[in-house]
Order: structure tokens, then sequence, then C-alpha cells
């Protein structure tokens, strides 16, 4: 049984915030949505709640047109980047609100909540008030009400957006864990590539209210179907460049030449743009099919054990990242070295016609 959106719209006034998407999200899946802010992941998940219903197209669930259905009338639990809790309720009642709406026993409430707890580090702050909290324990307290309802499905909008780094890592390993084996639909919308591709599973990238590539994530990533899924899936930015491939060089403007890879040697010669993903131009060379490039740094970035270095390569901004510190001035000429092994190919409507990321 699946979730089906079947050519769904959704305009507002003259503007098409949802263009014809069609998916089909299967029962026991985690899906992400990846995009950037106002892509359209938080329209397309109140259409899939029954927040909002399409201007055209229908939704299917488990057999049953649901276009139209309101929200009220499906098990569904959504959970937005700003918390929402009851004042008046301590953190336990707050998670266990829909269980008691649902009439289930005091034992089964306790031990689901108690469960939820744990998962979400809230078990010290069961009998606390909302304004006893954190931003962060009162987010956590409203993800735990939504998975603890043991709904069809779940929408998760950016939810650990607003928590510390070390909660937000750990709850990124453990909530795909959690929902494992069970028989919901969980989507997740994000707008980290990172988080994409952490909690594996499907991936739809989204860009500017269009679908534009969905499937198993870690395939998305290696092989984006086109230019705009690349750019989604990529953070920092992936470089692109116009090229012209000769033979076994690629001549990116009037003076830098590099080798193709083994791969892109057997495509025909001609134009095409060209995209590197930064973790693959280093500082220093690596094995494999390496060309080195030398350009003016615009700016070094320090972070944590990772150094980022945007260079101007004549008149074009490259940017490297890479594991270690490596200090660079701006200014400064750098050498860099660029993995073409790992170059995507796309032609000039930006279809891609080789690479593996």
């Amino acid at each position: 049984m699946s979730l089906e959106l079947k050519n769904i719209t959704k305009r507002v006034g003259a503007e098409v915030t949802i263009y014809d998407t069609s998916l089909v999200l299967e029962e026991g899946s985690f899906n992400t949505l990846l995009g950037p802010t106002l892509a359209g992941k938080t329209t397309l998940m109140q259409l899939m709640a029954g927040l909002d219903r399409p201007t055209a197209g229908d939704i299917w669930f488990r057999g049953t047109n649901v276009t139209g259905v309101p929200v009220q009338k499906r098990n569904v639990s959504m959970v937005y980047q700003q918390f929402i809790n009851y004042p008046n309720l301590t953190v336990f009642e707050n998670i266990a609100s829909p269980l008691r709406v649902a009439g289930l026993a005091a034992a089964e409430i306790d031990r689901r909540v108690k469960q939820a707890a744990e998962l979400l580090r809230l078990t010290p702050m069961l009998q606390r008030r909302p304004n006893e909290l954190s931003g962060g324990q009162q987010q956590r307290t409203a993800i735990a009400r939504a998975i603890v309802k043991d709904s069809d499905l779940i929408l998760l909008d950016e939810p650990l957006a607003n928590l510390d780094y070390k909660l937000r890592e750990e709850l990124r390993d453990e909530l795909p864990r959690f929902f494992a084996g069970r028989n919901c639909i969980v989507v997740y919308a994000t707008t980290e590539p990172t988080e994409a591709l952490l909690f594996s599973g499907n991936t739809a990238t989204l860009s500017a209210g269009r679908v534009t590539q969905f499937g198993p994530t870690a395939e998305i990533y290696r092989r984006p179907a086109d230019l705009v899924s690349a750019r989604v899936f990529s953070d920092p930015p992936i470089n692109t460049a116009t090229v012209t491939k000769r033979g076994r060089e690629v001549l990116v403007g009037e003076t830098i030449r590099l080798p193709v890879g083994a791969a892109a040697a057997a495509i025909p010669d001609g134009k095409y743009t060209i995209g590197i993903r930064p973790h693959h131009i280093r500082p220093q060379a690596r094995n494999g099919s390496i060309a080195a490039i030398e350009g003016t740094v615009l700016l070094a970035e320090l972070s944590g054990s990772e150094s980022a270095l945007h260079v101007d390569l004549d008149g074009q901004t490259w940017v490297s990242q890479s594991h270690g510190i490596h200090p660079f001035k701006v200014g400064s000429r750098a050498k860099l070295y660029v993995d073409m092994d790992h170059a995507f190919f796309f032609d000039l409507e930006g279809r891609l016609v080789l690479g593996s990321g």
C-alpha cells in the first residue's frame, strides 16, 4: 500500500507553487524532500496531509482517493520547524495527548510516552511545562508527540533545525531506526544534502515548485538526472562551467585545460556543462584522474577539521572543500587538484550525459 500523488498541481492566485507532480511513497519507507527554502517542500507536505487541497490532480492513500479529505479525518502527524505545544500541560501530557484522544489504555499510553521521551532525551523533563523548557526541548516535545501516535503518515518539516548540533547529529542517526519496521510512511523535509544522505531511504529533489528527481538517495546523489538536481544535492554548491571537450582534453575558458576522466574520453567532442563537487577539488593530489589548476584565493574558511577555498579561475569562482587545515591567504595563488573521474558532464540543456559523484 502507498501514498500516491497523481499529477497534482497547486496554484495560489496566478502563481504556481507546485507544478505537475506524480510521486509514489511506499508503506514503511523513509522519504526526504530536499530543496532550498521556497522550493515547495512545506506546500507539498500540506497537500499530503490534507491541510490543503491541490488545484488539480488526486491524492490516493492505501487505494482510496483522499483528495479533499481534511486532516482531522486522516491518521496523520506533522511537525513544523516552529514547535507547537500545549502550554498548560506537562511534557508527559503533551506527548500523551493524541493517545488519550484515541482512547488508548493508560498502561499503553505510559509505555509509548516513555519510549518516545527516551529517544528524544526528555525523560528528566516529563513533569515540566513548556515554559520551563528551552526552545530545543520544546521542539523535541513536539516531535515526540508526533511520533508517539503511530500515524499512517508522519510529516517532519525541518524538525531538527532549531536543535543544538550534538543532539541534531544523534537524532539524525536514530530517527530512521525508530521508524524501521513500522507500517507508516515518513516524509522528512530538509535544505541540507548531508541530512538526506544520512537518512538514506528515498529522496525527492525540489526546485522552484518542481520535483526534479525521485528515487534511492545514494543513486540520486551519485547520478543526478540533470544539473538542477545536482545543484540541489550539493552543499557547498557544485562547481560548474561551460567547457569544450576535444579528444582527451577539456577546455575551460581560454587558458585552462583539463584531462578528461577515463569514462568521459568516450563521449563525443563538443560543448558541455561540467559539474564538479567541491570535495573533488583539493589542495593535495590523490590517486585517480587528477588535473592541476591554479587560481587566486578570494576567500579561505576554516571550520573544525575542514578547509574551504573560493578561488578565481580566469573570471570563474570555484570552491574547494577538503579535510584538514590548509591555510591560504586571500589574494595568494593556490594550486588545486581536480579529480576528473568524478566530474559530471551535462548537455547544454542540463541533462546528464556522464558522471558518477
